[in-house]
């Protein structure tokens, strides 16, 4: 049974319509990947599940909980956490003060805190008492996705980790994917590079223009189909 899903999923800004009957799932202990070139749809998708545009109750449900109606902190509260993109750090906060903002709102109970978030990226110790937007782009994505981590959240939303990195940077970053998971949380990747997407995701889900073009696994995904759920077949 899915821990979260979305069904008939759309979304609008203003009178421009965004999402139109989007359908994913995510297991537990699971990681989805969505990828899709600009303008796919991919970010719109991760703020609706995450409360940020509101929906339909039953569009989106967790836990067997319609929880589309919900306001973000809201669904934070329920387990739910994202990275954003672009980070969007606190610039007066040091390291540790945007982490701790993660633990406000959540019952903190669970494998992460300052301790395991530090372990999990050692230079953030180093760095704690730097101002968080003082750091190298790599290092202020390692605080953003150990934020998220400080709620403890039984479904992890990151999307564009690696966008604008490095990438040696971006190799650094996905290294932790595996721990987040064995620590018990459940992803939702979303990414532009579709490599490195494949590499880590249990399923896929390709999006063009608001629409879900294609699932599957990794191993059942030809270069050809998802080049062609990508950019179109006529591309």
């Amino acid at each position: 049974m899915a821990l979260l899903q979305t069904q008939n999923l759309t979304a609008h800004y203003g009178d421009f319509q965004a999402l139109f009957g989007v359908d994913i799932e995510l297991g537990k202990a699971e990681t989805v990947a969505i990828i899709g070139a600009n303008g796919a749809g991919k970010t719109t998708l991760m703020r609706s599940i995450a409360g940020v545009l509101q929906n339909d109750p039953r569009a989106v449900s967790f836990d067997n909980k319609n929880i589309g109606a919900l306001a973000a902190d809201e669904i934070m509260a329920q387990g739910v956490a994202m990275v954003p993109e672009g980070r969007k750090l606190f610039p007066s906060l040091t390291v540790e003060e945007n982490l701790l903002i993660g633990t406000y709102g959540r019952k903190t109970d669970g494998h992460w805190n300052l301790k395991t978030v530090y372990d999990l990226f050692p230079i953030l110790a180093e760095r704690r008492h730097n101002p968080g937007t003082a750091l190298s782009g790599g290092q202020q994505q390692m605080v953003a996705i150990g934020r998220a981590l400080m709620s403890n959240p039984r479904v992890l939303l990151c999307d564009e980790i690696s966008l604008g990195l490095a990438p040696v940077v971006i190799k650094d970053i996905y290294k932790a994917i595996p721990q987040i998971k064995a620590a018990g949380a459940s992803m939702i990747v979303v990414e532009q590079d579709i490599a490195q997407a494949m590499a880590v995701a249990d399923r896929v889900y390709c999006m063009m223009e608001g629409r879900v073009t294609l699932s599957g696994t990794p191993d059942s995904l030809s270069r050809d189909d998802i080049h062609n759920a990508y950019f179109g077949a006529n591309h």
